[in-house]
């Protein structure tokens, strides 16, 4: 289901942190977010819409100071070349509602079944306990 909103839409129903993270493909300081060691079980859904992102159970410690997943819900998240830091990042977003969640990074021998790290920004996202 897409979750179009306008710009003002957006500014009032996310806090400003979010706004500037989620819409304006902003990235929150390293180890200061809510969800980098987050151990609980649920699910980890978009803050910005709610729609279901990741599950706890593939999310592991990478170290990198942002929650680190090696999947996500089948169908969730897109990818976008990202070229802004003069460099090509893979750039994930919500399906649903374009919000920016963080970048993907493959093949950092991270011993997972993907051989993937999505680093996700903390205020992108919303826990569910299960």
């Amino acid at each position: 289901m897409s979750q179009q909103r306008s710009e003002e839409e957006w500014r009032a129903v996310l806090s400003p942190e979010q706004f500037r993270v989620l819409r304006q493909q902003g990235t929150e300081a390293p180890n200061t977010g809510e969800y980098c060691k987050h151990k609980e079980t649920g699910v980890y859904g978009c803050a910005g819409c709610g729609t279901p992102l990741y599950r706890s159970s593939t999310k592991f410690d990478s170290g990198c100071g942002w929650p680190a997943f090696f999947d996500a819900i089948p169908g969730a998240v897109t990818r976008h070349e990202d070229t802004s830091l003069g460099t090509v990042r893979t750039e994930i977003r919500c399906a649903a509602c374009n919000g920016h969640l963080g970048h993907v990074f493959k093949g950092e021998g991270f011993r997972t079944p993907t051989d993937e790290r999505h680093c996700v920004n903390s205020v992108s996202l919303k826990f569910a306990a299960e």
